[in-house]
């Protein structure tokens, strides 16, 4: 018998039936704070309420919305380029900025009607 080659996986699955997501980028930076100071403001007296707001945005678990997994998934959804390490960093430097980041790119791709 012949050895198989072992399988290498190079891009990971998407997350759920149907096509690909389109690359996009993220509608704002992980600064741009001032684009829209609602989000900002609760995010920074409010961090836990911003990051259930994000989860129930995602239909996801209340206790995942500040995670690394939910930028993850954020990212991976809409095409974002980037990587999990990328995630992970951004998270840990700064998990009030990345928060406020996905909400906002949740608000305007929900006013552009593509959430």
């Amino acid at each position: 018998m012949q050895a198989q080659a072992p399988v290498v996986v190079v891009t990971q699955p998407g997350v759920g039936p149907g096509p690909a997501p389109q690359n996009s980028n993220w509608q704002t930076g992980m600064c741009d704070c001032f684009s829209d100071c609602g989000v900002c403001l609760c995010g920074t007296f409010c961090f836990p309420c911003l990051g259930c707001q994000v989860a129930a945005d995602m239909n996801e678990c209340c206790l995942c919305g500040t995670s690394v997994a939910m930028r993850t998934l954020y990212r991976t959804r809409y095409g974002i380029p980037g990587s999990i390490c990328d995630d992970y960093m951004a998270t840990l430097c700064c998990p009030h900025c990345t928060l406020c980041q996905i909400k906002r790119d949740i608000n305007r791709r929900r006013a552009m009607r593509t959430f």
